[in-house]
């Protein structure tokens, strides 16, 4: 026992003996502290961070001699050899440029962002720390490529090489690797699902088709975040914001901007963090009153129709409604040829009057990580959650509120190979369709018919014994139909506001819920160890879909809507030095992904990049992208006033079912005669198979020739395909980086929606005719107003290209000033006259340019940047309504000081410092001003 004894303290003396510890401080050239910089073993995953002060130490078992590696984004880093116990470190790392950074995205692989095979945007602590944006995320618009389309204020929406709505459906968003895309909707909202800004440790964006790696939805675009891991990362870091938000409309409002993140390494084997943010302020207000639907109508007509204005979608035919009164003997007969036939919209009620602005963004996220032998094989998982309410722009405008997000991720990882799973779970919560809740609210007081009733009266009684002229008649008829409307701002009305917001069915209400999930798995291994010929990676990736709207947003009433989507890819990456002077880098990719609803698609890339005299990287590449129809596309089943949208999936048709009667005016006496019964039940199947275009019935409508109809019967959907070939240029002539790149896309099957009518008898090619005369049956359902106009979901058979080129230049001046600009071109290839039917959403500008200016260090511990942004004025076309948007002129700025004391920065901001207000979309709200203070601790 006593030998034991001593061997185990012997033992325990070694151990104690082994320990090496290394301690030092790290600077940048100019002699400035660098904290944040990262201290690690080489050939280990062991290491630490330097503090706010720059001093760092490291203990390890290890015995000297090894080397540790000191690293810092943005500066060149060193390795350094250790070669004594207790040895003392004095590092100066030099600032590199852009063209030293390293990203992970472009090959699913560490490499320099100057020899990656595609186009690359990186965004990295300098940068987030310096933006004069109002966060991180705003502040990626100042990327050469990118724009945000504006939604609210806490929602935004990337776009890169056109072709989005705020439904951007084609750019995928990727946090630590999970799509943080909502179920429900199919793409993602923003930040209001990702990083607290502490936390973020690098974000990476790749414009164009990135199918060959990533899958159907990175179409477009794709963007990645990468959070701090606690092993590397530790400590408590935490920020507060606080400023006024300005707009025209909306007065100033405060706003709040918070968050933490605490992290700590427990030993070499289990590390954890915990993040927190919330944000509180008061939207943009939408208030413009334009005729939606560009006919040049003002409040003042009696079709009118606003942008936002709700419940003056419900519109209808006066005569046609005369008739109805001298079949029931309320008006006399032949009453019908002294009312007009006109259409006439209900009175609507303003958009600040169904919300009240109010914006909230609550989010947390923790992680458990385990290292098990103490090297860089790790297990993980992470939880994620968002909560709280925003504006989200679709078919209608839509208050999100009190809605919530989760997503819990499990991933198994080293230096080789990957493989994850997660789920992500959304619920609607409270939230509503503001414009069926003008509707609703109207129709609770008093119901269509009543009220259409009422006006056609009274513009009779008027015109007959009144002696009014047209215009008096109609006013009189409105002041009569909407006597006793419920007024904003009385009970009468609060109460059916309440009433029609918890009401999920959109014939009276205008809640929608939904709790849908995506459940994900993928994962990939990187041979790059074992075979030395060629880098070669394989992966694959599995995802299915759980729809659950209980028949809100998608014909899922009966029960939810389950499918699925599979995909395999392998890359092979290969670099030859074919001179001293020239290296060529070769990469190939192919994927093949399979949907349950469509044929398998193969995606190939190749791509080759000549590296020149160390400076100058020119690259091409040719790849072929795909995406799958998205959740919407193929399985939605709403009712937006307007038009019903219907999915195109193969079954989905069938399962919109909706109502029509002569008690509520939806079908004519003249219909229900044809049809021999007073009440029909019609499916969306006719959207596809027996219908006209919309414009050409509304062409009809105008001149009464049947001639002016043309069919429409839209193909049911498919996937969509791009070919795309880039060219371009990286590199640094004297004092300048330089990084350029120009591409063409080639769609097929371009999809898109059609909006169409269906009559309710009669088919479309019009051979069946009205009994004993010779009149289509098709032609008396239009004239009657028996039909019904749908959304559709399709391709299109006309080619769709669009093509631009990108240039980014930036130095250096004035001795370290930093100094950057960037010009964006964007085309697209399309006849929208020869299409008027079809809408590519194509939204972009034609031109762009943005510009900074800043120094980290003017004088000591004092920066400042300056960033301003100038874009072409663009149409904008989408299911809520079309229209142009104007040139915007933005000009944002900080300044900032360190005190390294209190291990802080603080930070005075303004964004949109012109105060010209400007919208990207048509229906949103101006984008104003924000003013803000912010505070930030231990962000290292």
């Amino acid at each position: 026992m006593k030998t034991i004894l001593k061997l185990f303290t012997m033992l325990f003396c070694v151990v104690s003996f082994a320990q090496t510890t290394i301690k030092g401080e790290i600077f940048d050239n100019t002699g400035l502290p660098l904290p944040g910089a990262n201290v690690v073993i080489v050939g280990t995953s062991t290491g630490t961070v330097s503090d706010f002060d720059g001093n760092f130490t490291l203990t390890t078992d290890r015995t000297p001699p090894f080397s540790v590696r000191v690293s810092y984004a943005g500066f060149t880093a060193q390795t350094i050899e250790i070669t004594t116990n207790n040895q003392t470190l004095t590092v100066t790392l030099a600032e590199g440029n852009e063209l030293d950074e390293v990203v992970i995205s472009a090959s699913r692989t560490p490499e320099r962002i100057f020899e990656s095979p595609v186009t690359v945007e990186r965004f990295g602590l300098k940068e987030i720390k310096n933006t004069a944006s109002s966060d991180f995320y705003d502040g990626l618009e100042n990327l050469k490529g990118v724009d945000i389309n504006t939604n609210s204020l806490t929602f935004k929406s990337i776009n890169t090489r056109g072709f989005a709505t705020f439904a951007n459906t084609r750019f995928m968003q990727l946090v630590d690797g999970m799509d943080n895309s909502a179920p429900a909707l199919n793409f993602p909202l923003g930040n209001l699902l990702g990083m607290t800004e502490t936390d973020v440790l690098s974000v990476e964006l790749l414009p164009g088709a990135s199918s060959a790696l990533y899958g159907a939805n990175a179409f477009n675009g794709i963007l990645f975040m990468r959070s701090k891991n606690p092993f590397d990362h530790g400590g408590i870091s935490a920020y507060m914001k606080k400023g006024i938000t300005s707009q025209d409309a909306g007065g100033d409002n405060e706003y709040t901007d918070y968050g933490i993140r605490m992290a700590y390494k427990f030993s070499e084997k289990f590390a954890a963090k915990v993040n927190f943010g919330y944000l509180k302020g008061t939207d943009w207000n939408a208030i413009s009153e334009k005729d939606k639907l560009n006919r040049g109508l003002t409040r003042a007509d009696i079709d009118y129709d606003g942008v936002n204005v709700y419940g003056d979608e419900v519109s209808t035919n006066i005569r046609e409604v005369a008739v109805a009164l001298i079949d029931r003997g309320i008006l006399p007969a032949g009453a019908e040829m002294l009312v007009p036939s006109v259409n006439v919209s209900r009175t609507g009620y303003n958009e600040r009057d169904l919300t009240d602005y109010r914006a909230e963004s609550i989010k947390a996220d923790w992680g458990l990580y385990f290292r098990p032998w103490e090297n860089d094989f790790e297990i993980q998982y992470v939880g994620k959650v968002g909560s709280g309410n925003t504006i989200y722009q679709g078919a209608n405008r839509y208050n999100i509120k009190n809605f919530f997000l989760q997503q819990h991720k499990i991933e198994v990882k080293n230096k080789n190979f990957f493989v994850r799973g997660y789920v992500t779970e959304d619920n609607a919560g409270d939230s509503y369709d503001m414009v069926f809740t003008g509707i609703n609210i109207n129709r609770d007081w008093k119901d269509d018919k009543t009220w259409f009733g009422q006006y056609t009266g009274a513009y009779f009684q008027g015109t007959l014994l009144g002696g009014l002229t047209d215009s008096q008649a109609h006013d009189f008829a409105r002041q009569t139909a909407d006597t006793g409307r419920y007024l904003p701002g009385t009970p009468e009305f609060q109460n059916s506001f309440n009433k029609v917001t918890k009401d999920p069915d959109l014939r009276t209400g205008s809640l929608f819920q939904d709790n849908s999930k995506i459940y994900h798995a993928d994962g990939n291994y990187n041979f790059a160890d074992m075979i030395d010929f060629a880098e070669i990676q394989v992966g694959g990736s599995y995802r299915r879909y759980k729809l659950n709207s209980f028949g809100t947003i998608y014909t899922d009433i009966d029960a939810p809507i389950n499918y699925s989507e599979v995909g395999v890819y392998t890359q092979l990456q290969k670099s030859l030095e074919l001179s001293e002077n020239v290296k060529l880098k070769l990469t190939g990719s192919l994927r093949y992904d399979k949907s349950e609803l469509f044929d398998g698609f193969f995606s190939p890339r190749v791509s080759g990049g000549f590296t020149i005299n160390e400076n100058h990287n020119i690259r091409a590449s040719f790849q072929t992208g795909f995406r799958n129809p998205t959740t919407q596309d193929l399985y939605i089943g709403l009712d937006v006033g307007r038009a019903i949208l219907v999915g195109a999936a193969p079954d989905n048709p069938e399962r919109d079912l909706r109502d029509y009667s002569v008690a509520d005016e939806t079908l004519s006496s003249f219909g229900a005669a044809i049809l021999g019964q007073q009440a029909i039940t019609r499916n969306g199947r006719d959207a596809y198979s027996n219908s006209f275009f919309a414009s050409s019935a509304q062409a009809f409508g105008n001149s009464g020739n049947p001639a002016d109809l043309e069919i429409a019967n839209s193909e049911m959907v498919k996937p969509e395909q791009v070919t795309s070939v880039e060219l371009g240029y990286r590199g640094k002539i004297n004092d300048f980086i330089i990084d350029a790149s120009a591409y063409y896309n080639a769609y097929n099957d371009f999809l898109a929606n059609e909006t169409v009518v269906t009559p309710f008898y009669g088919n479309v090619s019009l051979t069946d005719n009205v009994p004993g005369t010779n009149i289509p049956l098709a032609v008396a359902a239009l004239a009657n107003g028996d039909y019904q106009a749908y959304q559709t979901y399709t391709n299109t058979d006309e080619k769709v290209n669009s093509y631009g080129a990108a240039i980014q230049v930036s130095t250096k001046v004035f001795d370290g000033f930093d100094l950057s600009a960037n010009y964006t071109y964007a085309k697209l290839d399309f006849d929208v006259k020869e299409n008027p039917d079809f809408r590519t959403n194509f939204n972009t500008p034609e031109h762009k340019v943005k510009m900074s200016f800043g120094k980290t260090q003017l004088f000591k511990n004092f920066g400042f940047n300056v960033a301003w942004r100038w874009s072409d004025n663009y149409f904008w076309e989408s299911s809520f309504g079309d229209g142009d948007i104007p040139s915007i002129n933005v000009l944002d700025a900080q300044i900032n000081y360190i005190v390294p004391s209190l291990k802080s920065t603080f930070k005075l901001g303004a964004t949109n410092l012109l105060q010209e207000d400007y919208f990207t979309a048509i229906g949103t709200g101006y984008v104003g001003s924000q003013y803000y203070i912010s505070w930030t601790i231990n962000n290292l």
